[in-house]
């Protein structure tokens, strides 16, 4: 097992490496140019050069690239063009609102998804069924910058329940709490669908199994076969999906911080890319392959955990 975790540890770097690079390409093939942003259009061409020269945009983009990774090494983002505060640190402000409506998010999928994708498949066929599988499909066709809208019109704006914006007093758990369900809800409720089709597509599968028949056979409960035995291996692709999921998730997140004004990562790639600030982008963009990487990682753990198959496929 330590074998197998290690392989996907090293892995994961591997991927962080290459997207990162790639990613830092991507930036700067993009237009529009920090320097004309932020002297406007007044600034001279003596100011732009030694503006790009202090800010190390005049060099090639081959050194750019090296420069920025040796930083890595030792730990450094770089330095934000606009207010001159070390990437970091403003990463590290962000990132838990972030990690808890990511958090959120997977919980509430799960949650939710599981239970119903279960009951889908133990009762195949029936109007229930039939009511869970509409209901996913609809839920998984309504992008979630339309849910995140919507509920910000339905909840905060007309019932007043929930607040609008924000992330909630610091300190306060329950304003945190509170600010965060709006948020969960427009990133969570389309995974809520996939996994719950998900569950039961697998359970339908493992219940036709030899091994659940002979248990059924020895007489056990139906509660204990469904639950206990088939559910443990058809859970097993939700872990998976749900780890790359949280890549998709990072994607929403950015919609729902924007139109919920939340404080994360999203909202600060959003408003780096309007005055292109590369290396708040590209801290930030870190931050959220990273956070992918480790999803992924810890899904494929989980996996060989719950089923030992994977691991012993692994290994041989």
């Amino acid at each position: 097992m330590l074998a197998f975790a290690l392989r996907r540890s090293l892995l994961g770097l591997l991927v962080v490496l290459l997207a990162v690079t790639t990613l830092y390409c991507l930036v700067h093939a993009a237009p529009g140019n920090p320097i004309d942003i932020l002297l406007g259009p007044r600034g001279s061409p003596a100011m732009k050069a030694a503006l790009e020269a202090r800010l190390g945009l005049d060099q090639p983009l081959p050194v750019q690239i090296l420069k920025f990774l040796g930083s890595l090494l030792e730990g450094e983002l770089g330095i934000d063009i606009k207010s001159r505060r070390p990437v970091a640190d403003l990463v590290l402000e962000r990132l838990p609102k972030t990690i808890a409506l990511l958090i959120a998010s997977l919980f509430v999928a799960a949650a939710f998804g599981i239970p119903l994708g279960c009951f889908a498949a133990t009762h195949r066929g029936s109007a229930a069924d039939r009511v869970v599988g509409v209901a996913s499909v609809s839920v998984i066709s309504i992008p979630p910058v339309i849910i995140a809208i919507y509920g910000l019109l339905l909840f905060a704006a007309w019932l007043k329940w929930l607040p609008a914006v924000g992330a909630g007093e610091r300190g306060d758990m329950a304003d945190q709490l509170n600010h965060l369900i709006l948020p969960t809800l427009a990133v969570a409720l389309n995974w809520i669908g996939y996994v719950a089709r998900l569950v039961r597509a697998s359970m339908l599968e493992i219940l036709n199994e030899d091994y659940i028949r002979n248990a059924r056979a020895f007489g056990l409960g139906e509660w204990k076969v469904v639950y206990r035995y088939a559910l443990r291996i058809a859970v097993s692709p939700t872990v998976t999906v749900l780890g790359i999921g949280v890549g998709y998730m990072l994607g929403s997140a950015i919609f729902a911080e924007i139109v919920f004004a939340r404080p994360g990562i999203g909202k600060l790639i959003y408003d780096a890319l309007l005055v292109r600030n590369y290396p708040v982008i590209m801290g930030s963009v870190l931050a959220s392959t990273v956070i992918l990487v480790v999803a992924t990682t810890v899904s494929d753990i989980l996996n060989a955990l719950i089923d030992p198959r994977i691991r012993e496929g692994q290994e041989s």
